[in-house]
């Protein structure tokens, strides 16, 4: 990251910096990194403790008066030009302020080619979240989506930018496929063995794994932002206003006769379908299935599959498209998306070999 002033952050960088953990046992971080949200773990195999930024950003004009504002009420944000960036959970309140829109440095899981600022403000939010590491060499584990025909070779980009930086913090970091990490989350019990699907902002991330080898990965690029962007196109609305209310105790059990919550749940379906299909097609085209007796658990998790009435839609679809094994469906160790998703990923890797 360029040298630049970025203010505001100082604070995280504390919190995230704190002692966790006895000190007596290896210490690790998991860091997910998504399209929505960038979400950091960091404990030991017996507690973890979590921190989170929204991964978006506005600008607004420089003036001084409106840099040491932002300065004096804690604001992160930093100076680029004749602009201010205001990046982080931050940001979205100053869209909800001037009826504007967020804007993402990443797009459909990977950074986003199209936004200039992209690599910057990302590298200012991770910063805002990662301390520089205690000990050359300290482990972090940060998750990377399954490749899509939407995205191709800009998961290389993607991982190969995020491995530099951590690098550059001091870290060794260890690529995880975001599936793959619901199951390390989720499926001890089951010795890591079944389905983890991932359903974040950008894209849904699936991994079937056997004793936590993957033997089957893939994405698709649409999550919440989808429904986001095409509730809003419909119903000429925002889409931060949209994803408001979608993320506001939503209920897919429930019908309403208000617009947006109608085109909430027509492309909410949408969503789900076009997943169960194309989890339907991944599996029985793939070559590689592990052979098993016993019902393989499936596990939801991340953010898009939080609403109310989520897996009993996906339920109801997957016994119309049925696999060609049986399956389970499996509740979250903890009622939480991501940031406990990834709390129980860093016990996991602190009971790992992994350096």
């Amino acid at each position: 990251m360029d040298d630049r002033n970025d203010i505001g952050a100082e604070t995280a960088n504390d919190q995230a910096a704190a002692p966790y953990g006895s000190g007596t046992v290896a210490t690790r971080t998991g860091l997910d990194v998504g399209t929505s949200k960038v979400v950091t773990a960091r404990g030991d195999s017996k507690q973890a403790s979590t921190n989170a930024q929204l991964n978006a950003f506005v600008t607004v004009p420089y003036s001084a008066l409106t840099q040491n504002t932002l300065q004096g009420n804690g604001i992160a944000h930093y100076r680029e030009g004749d602009d201010l960036v205001v990046y982080g959970t931050s940001a979205e309140q100053f869209a909800h302020m001037f009826n504007a829109e967020c804007r993402r440095p990443m797009a459909k899981g990977i950074l986003n080619s199209r936004e200039p600022r992209a690599t910057h403000v990302l590298e200012a939010i991770l910063g805002s979240l990662v301390p520089q590491a205690r000990t050359a060499g300290e482990v972090i584990a940060f998750s990377v989506p399954a490749a899509a025909a939407e995205t191709g070779s800009d998961i290389t980009y993607h991982e190969e930018t995020l491995k530099r930086y951590l690098k550059g913090r001091g870290y060794s970091p260890l690529a995880v496929n975001e599936g793959l990490a619901v199951v390390l989350a989720e499926l001890a019990g089951e010795s890591f063995t079944g389905i983890g699907i991932s359903c974040g902002g950008g894209m849904c991330n699936v991994a079937l794994s056997y004793l936590s080898i993957p033997s089957l990965t893939f994405s698709l690029a649409q999550g919440g932002d989808f429904i986001d962007s095409a509730v809003g196109a419909v119903v000429h609305e925002p889409a931060t206003r949209v994803k408001a209310i979608k993320e506001d105790n939503f209920d897919l059990t429930r019908s309403s006769d208000d617009k947006i919550a109608k085109a909430i749940h027509i492309y909410y379906d949408k969503l789900i379908e076009s997943l169960v299909e194309e989890l339907h097609r991944a599996v029985t085209r793939s070559q590689r299935l592990p052979r098993t007796d016993k019902p393989l658990p499936i596990v939801l998790a991340g953010g898009t599959s939080m609403p109310k009435g989520f897996r009993d839609r996906f339920e109801q679809l997957m016994r119309r498209r049925p696999l060609p094994f049986e399956t389970v469906f499996r509740s979250l160790e903890a009622n939480s998306p991501g940031p406990i998703q990834w709390g129980y990923l860093t016990r996991r890797i602190g009971k790992m070999d992994v350096s």
